[in-house]
C-alpha cells in the first residue's frame, strides 16, 4: 500500500471484503480485510514474529494496539485477555472498520477502536504492541512513537517489530536518546531477533 493511502483510505464495502482464515492467540479463526490496509492478505511477516516472540499479555489491564491494521494484534490482546480494555488506534478509517468488524464477529467486547485523536490522552497504558509503518517516513513515525510510549504507565512495556533492513537498529538508537527528555530512566532493548525482523522493547527500568 503506497503511503498516501495510508491516511485516507475509506471504509470498504460489503462488495471489497476479503474473508481471511487465520491463527490468532492459538486458534483458528475467520476475519475480514480488504484493500487499502496494511497486509490484506492476512497476518505479515513482522505482526507474526512479534506475537510469536513476546510474552503473553497480562490478564487485565489497558493496552494498545498502535497502527491496528485490521486488527490482528488487538484481537490477540482481547482472545487472551477478555478483562483486558484493549485501544486499538490507527488514522485509516478503513482499517479502523475492520477490527470493529473482527472484533464483534470473535465476540472481543474490550476492544476500543479509534482515530489517535479520538483517545483521551490521559489514558495510561500497561501494554503496548507495534508493528509501526515503518514506510510513512521518518518524521510521521517518530511523532506517533514520542506522542504514545510516553503514555506507559510507570510498569508498563511496549514491544515494537521493525525489519533489520528498515533501520530497526538506528531506530533503536534513537529512542534510546530521545525518550529519556520525555519520560524519564527508560530502558530500550533487543527482546527478539527473527526471521529479519527486530522486536524492540521500551520500559522503565
Amino acid at each position: 500500500m503506497q503511503p498516501d493511502h495510508y491516511f485516507t483510505a475509506e471504509p470498504a464495502s460489503d462488495g471489497e471484503l476479503q474473508r481471511r482464515a487465520v491463527r490468532l492467540a492459538g486458534r483458528d479463526v475467520e476475519v475480514v480485510t480488504a484493500g487499502g490496509i496494511f497486509s490484506p492478505d492476512g497476518i505479515d511477516k513482522g505482526t507474526r514474529v512479534l506475537l510469536d516472540e513476546v510474552p503473553p499479555p497480562p490478564t487485565d489491564g489497558t493496552f494498545l494496539d498502535l497502527g491496528c491494521g485490521w486488527g490482528p494484534l488487538a484481537l490477540t490482546m482481547a482472545l487472551e485477555s477478555p478483562a483486558a480494555t484493549v485501544h486499538a488506534v490507527d488514522v485509516n478509517a478503513r482499517a479502523l472498520d475492520l477490527t470493529r468488524r473482527n472484533a464483534q464477529a470473535l465476540g472481543c467486547t474490550g476492544i476500543q477502536v479509534a482515530h489517535p485523536e479520538e483517545v483521551d490522552p490521559g489514558v495510561r497504558f500497561d501494554l503496548l504492541w507495534s508493528n509501526p509503518p515503518i514506510r510513512v517516513g521518518k518524521q510521521v513515525l517518530h511523532e506517533m512513537l514520542t506522542t504514545w510510549l510516553p503514555r506507559l504507565r510507570e510498569s508498563g512495556t511496549a514491544y515494537l517489530v521493525v525489519q533489520k533492513n528498515l533501520g530497526s537498529d538506528s531506530l533503536q538508537r534513537w529512542l534510546q536518546e530521545t525518550l529519556p527528555g520525555l519520560m524519564g530512566a527508560v530502558r530500550v532493548s533487543r527482546a527478539a531477533s527473527s526471521k529479519g525482523f527486530r522486536v524492540l522493547q521500551v520500559g522503565r527500568p
